[in-house]
């Protein structure tokens, strides 16, 4: 099957011996595919060795633009589409303009980021994203390694490594 590939993943019930088996995976230098769990897990990205995200400066770069684009059209709307004195205030009255500079810097950002979070993650309108079990969002702790190119040998170690782990079940799934 062209652009699919075969996953051996492995079910955990406890975070820390999915950690455990983690440390040991990467200590025996076996190529982890993902790992899968029902809640943020403190700490697993730093034992994956995964460096940190990103999408912060994204944020701040959306947010910039907001900035920029509500601070720009209020100073060509007050000074040169429809100049109005009131309150006694100026054309060109920066004070005034925060609240409004300030909601668009929010609203930008987070807009922003969202579409970009889920763009990287190919989780757009439209997208298959098949998952390995339906119990690792409920309950279950999931380490997958991608067999698609390993020998029978090859994966037999890799389902001896998964329940010498503390995996409760390993299955073997083509996405």
């Amino acid at each position: 099957m062209e652009g699919h590939k075969d996953v051996l993943y492995g079910l955990y019930n406890d975070e820390d011996v999915l950690m455990d088996a983690i440390t040991k995976a990467q200590k025996d230098h076996l190529d982890i595919h993902d790992v899968f769990t029902p809640f943020p897990v403190h700490g697993l990205d730093d034992v994956m060795g995964l460096s940190e995200s990103r999408l912060h400066i994204a944020g701040f770069v959306y947010g910039a633009l907001g900035t920029l684009t509500a601070f720009l059209f209020m100073t060509w709307v007050f000074t040169r589409d429809w100049p109005i004195i009131f309150g006694g205030k100026p054309y060109w009255s920066v004070p005034a303009f925060i609240p409004i500079t300030f909601e668009l810097t929010v609203l930008f950002s987070c807009v922003g980021m969202v579409v970009t979070y889920y763009t990287v993650c190919g989780m757009g309108p439209g997208a298959d994203n098949p998952t390995l079990d339906d119990r690792i969002t409920d309950d279950k702790f999931c380490l997958s390694f991608n067999v698609s190119n390993s020998s029978k040998d090859e994966i037999e170690s890799l389902k001896g490594f998964l329940t010498e782990s503390g995996a409760e079940e390993t299955n073997i799934k083509t996405i």
